[in-house]
């Protein structure tokens, strides 16, 4: 009867995993009960030896909140740290590279799902901003396609995770059996992807990793990448066309640039002020328009103002610069971990395949998040740390098969 409660720790894991991409309400379940199992379990709790740098962003967002004078406010914050779990669970649950390669795959098929409802509702928005005799544009940057969830954000940033693992898989696995599958699926990820019109995942966080993964694939392809950019550009329907022009040329405010410039210099303003423990967790939304530089205009311009947009500047905002640089310091380990364990040359192509997974999402989340607060979303959070723990799993494995 013991194994089968080993690896019910393990089971419930994978479901918590998967269903991250659909519903997070289910996912944080499901992560419950597999921390329940793993406690009631023979397997060892096991973290990946990023234990001092985590434990110092857990302390840094403490106390943070304890010095912060609104305790009770910054609550939502520590709870999110239950998210953190998800790194002990696939780091002591997960056995082998066959068991990463099928949820990768399987991440694939669920992610695919909701882009193909995403193209509908795509249809539907263009529909309705004809009947409406609106300009698609205006019409649709402000409730854009979404999938399976409730913002666009969210389901952009999963596309991009799930994409690029994919992308990987495609390019280094030996395993031939799903790779047809797999690029049909990648064709409707990327469409869906672009649809989805938002410009720090498919303009900046995608293109990072993808050329990432292209340069150990076939480096002649980094060179081709603008070519291909360029002509995808001018085929493009003429809203896309706006979309990418809008960086340089935005439609007032229904673009995001003046919002996210005043964001930025608004954050700027909060760690000038509060450089070592930050204004405190959940502060930065409560006291925005308090910080907002006095020489921009009032009305602030349409957009959301709970967070900065801005990985870097939110978490120095919120706790502290020295919070910021350990939370880098520690991504900064795992990046050199996963390269270490790649330089080694001994690393069995399996391994190889979700280590370049692992630091491609790295560098696109790292990318992305000079324009959203990504890490701020239990979503993106779960598959960041999932592929996280993924990373440290094949490491295992190229240290193996040194």
């Amino acid at each position: 009867m013991k194994p089968y409660v080993d690896r019910a720790a393990f089971y419930l894991t994978c479901g918590s995993l998967i269903s991250i991409l659909f519903s997070i309400a289910v996912s944080q379940i499901l992560l419950a009960l597999a921390f329940a199992a793993l406690l009631m379990s023979t397997e060892k709790l096991r973290l990946p030896p990023i234990r001092l740098p985590l434990a110092l962003f857990i302390a840094g967002t403490v106390i943070s909140l304890l010095v912060s004078g609104h305790i009770r406010d910054g609550t939502p914050q520590i709870r999110k740290l239950f998210v953190l779990l998800v790194l002990l669970l696939v780091y002591s649950t997960f056995r082998s590279i066959f068991e990463i390669r099928n949820i990768v795959l399987l991440w694939t098929l669920v992610a695919t799902l909701s882009a193909v409802r995403s193209l509908f509702q795509f249809g539907q928005k263009y529909q309705q901003a004809a009947q409406q005799h609106q300009n698609f544009y205006d019409f649709y940057v402000g409730s854009r396609i979404t999938g399976f969830m409730s913002h666009w954000m969210t389901f952009g940033g999963e596309e991009m995770i799930v994409l690029l693992l994919l992308a990987s898989y495609l390019f280094f696995s030996k395993q031939p059996r799903w790779k047809t599958a797999g690029w049909f699926f990648a064709a409707i990820l990327v469409v869906s992807m672009v649809l989805g019109y938002t410009r720090s995942i498919f303009l900046l966080g995608f293109p990072i990793g993808l050329l990432y993964l292209l340069w150990f694939w076939h480096k002649w392809l980094v060179a081709a990448a603008p070519v291909v950019a360029l002509l995808a550009f001018l085929v493009a329907p003429v809203s896309l066309q706006e979309r990418v022009k809008s960086i340089f040329q935005p439609h007032g405010e229904t673009d995001s640039n003046l919002h996210r410039t005043i964001t930025r210099e608004t954050g700027v303003a909060m760690i000038r002020a509060h450089p070592w423990f930050g204004l405190g967790p959940e502060q930065v939304k409560a006291q925005f328009e308090q910080w907002v530089p006095s020489d921009i205009a009032r009305p602030l311009p349409t957009g959301w103002y709970g967070h900065l947009h801005n990985i870097y500047l939110q978490y120095a905002a919120e706790r502290g610069v020295p919070t910021m640089l350990v939370l880098m310091w520690m991504i900064a380990q795992i990046l050199w971990d996963f390269g270490a364990a790649l330089r080694s040359k001994l690393a069995s192509t399996e391994a190889r395949f979700v280590l370049h997974g692992a630091i491609a999402v790295i560098l696109a989340i790292l990318a992305e998040g000079f324009l959203e607060y990504n890490l701020g979303d239990s979503e993106v959070l779960t598959l960041f740390l999932a592929v996280v723990g993924f990373g440290y799993i094949a490491r295992e494995a190229a240290d193996v098969a040194a």
